[in-house]
């Protein structure tokens, strides 16, 4: 086939699909010249790019400052969720150490926390009552996302930990607790040069030993009356969290032997102690009114007085210990005296009922007034040395009818006993208790020849 048939076959073809207008378009920009058709596609093609090109206003959009993120921070504001999850989600930790005279203000402050958030978390239920207690050294963790508070953690004690998250309707709170697992231990001891030495000897803490002269405080005078040869036994509870020790837990049942008398005391489920026969261990009126522990001699039966050098010469019973040392209420009552005069230097005297009447003479400061209900066990002045002393001490009397009696073993009136409805559920507890105790006594003591024997 010739080149000049060819040709038309071919314009056939590629002017088949124009119709009308686009066809004679076609038809005159084909008779135009070479150069003609060149510039033409040229100013095509110049003004399709000048339309793909964006205008000078998008041009600005797209290049200015994000709204900076600690701006969102100090309005409360949260990122949209689109925006959110386009940053790193996951939470930097930062702890901020409770200072001395801290506030959550003040904290929030020192990390950069506007006071909207600072309301916010206030206003939860839980953190707002327990975060206003912080306390110096303590630890409060925030997590950030960015800038923006995301969650709070604080840890209320060994068990409790208070958690804050934040979603998209604000701020939420839940208290985490682990599981106390109790122990329970047993402690026995013979006591030789004072209770205090021989309970640390037997593994007792600081705070147990208080514990168990608090129990029996109201049989035996800790301060005056322990004497070598008296015995205690014990069994006690341990709280552990995740197996570490996180604190004492109750003394379940003792036994003490004082001068050859023995008092027992069962703890039942309303927190209260009682004796085997369901009595209450808590009297009315305390042996002593100074806690043991600041008392200087334990085994001094014949203690002198401070002036005259006789033995007990005087009604009452003299403490010596440090000067500011606390003296409490032996019992609850009214304050019929608060004064000073050159004798008792400054006094107090406690009317208890229309029976019972307690002095305390010789104090350095009064905490009480004149005509002022106390309670048993409150602070109602500090030991000292005024009035007609070489030393300081507390000369505590104890009248009954007007009598002075020996408040170290005046019978004292009956304790109020469990009530009816508990009672064979307690004395089902007291058995139970008191079996154990005795079970682990005996085993301590078929212990000892043995110990003993093994000694070279």
């Amino acid at each position: 086939m010739s080149r000049s048939q060819a040709r038309p076959a071919i314009n056939r073809k590629r002017t088949a699909p124009l119709p009308g207008l686009g066809r004679r378009m076609w038809g005159l920009y084909r008779t135009l010249p070479g150069p003609h058709q060149g510039l033409i596609l040229l100013s095509l093609f110049l003004v399709l790019v000048a339309l793909m090109l964006p205008s000078g206003k998008t041009l600005a959009a797209r290049h200015s400052d994000p709204i900076p993120t600690h701006t969102r921070h100090d309005l409360g504001l949260s990122l949209p969720p689109s925006l959110a999850a386009a940053e790193n989600p996951r939470l930097e930790w930062r702890p901020f150490e409770v200072r001395a005279g801290d506030s959550l203000a003040r904290l929030f402050d020192r990390a950069g926390l506007s006071p909207q958030t600072l309301h916010a978390i206030s206003q939860l239920p839980q953190a707002g009552q327990t975060l206003v207690k912080i306390m110096p050294g303590q630890v409060i963790e925030l997590g950030f996302e960015g800038e923006t508070l995301a969650a709070l953690s604080y840890a209320i004690d060994g068990q409790r930990t208070l958690k804050v998250s934040r979603d998209e309707s604000g701020f939420l709170e839940t208290v985490e607790e682990k599981a106390v697992e109790k122990r329970q231990f047993f402690a026995s001891a013979e006591i030789t040069s004072n209770f205090w030495n021989a309970a640390v000897g037997a593994g007792l803490s600081a705070n147990q030993i208080m514990r168990l002269a608090g129990i029996f405080g109201w049989d035996v005078d800790f301060a005056l009356d322990i004497r070598a040869g008296d015995h205690f036994a014990v069994i006690y509870e341990q709280d552990y969290i995740e197996g570490q020790f996180v604190g004492d837990g109750d003394i379940l049942v003792a036994e003490f032997s004082n001068q050859g008398e023995t008092f027992r005391a069962v703890r039942y489920s309303d927190g209260n102690y009682y004796n085997e026969t369901g009595n209450a261990m808590r009297k009315a009126f305390l042996r002593a009114p100074v806690q043991f522990n600041y008392v200087s001699s334990n085994f001094n039966p014949r203690r002198l007085h401070p002036v005259t050098g006789r033995v007990r010469p005087h009604n009452g019973t003299d403490y010596v210990a440090p000067v500011g040392t606390p003296i409490m209420a032996a019992g609850d009552g009214t304050v019929v005296a608060s004064s000073y005069n050159q004798y008792n230097g400054h006094y107090v005297f406690i009317k208890h009922s229309n029976t019972y009447v307690t002095k305390y003479l010789h104090l350095s400061k009064r905490s009480v007034r004149k005509g002022q209900r106390v309670r048993q066990g409150q602070t109602i002045g500090k030991l000292g040395a005024t009035g007609r002393v070489t030393g300081a001490h507390l000369h505590y009397e104890f009248l009954v009818n007007g009598v002075h009696r020996n408040p170290r073993t005046v019978k004292l009136p009956e304790s109020r006993p469990i009530a009816d409805s508990e009672r064979a559920a307690f004395t089902e507890l007291s058995e139970q208790r008191l079996a154990q105790l005795a079970h682990r006594q005996s085993i301590l003591l078929a212990m000892e020849p043995a110990a003993q024997e093994e000694q070279p």
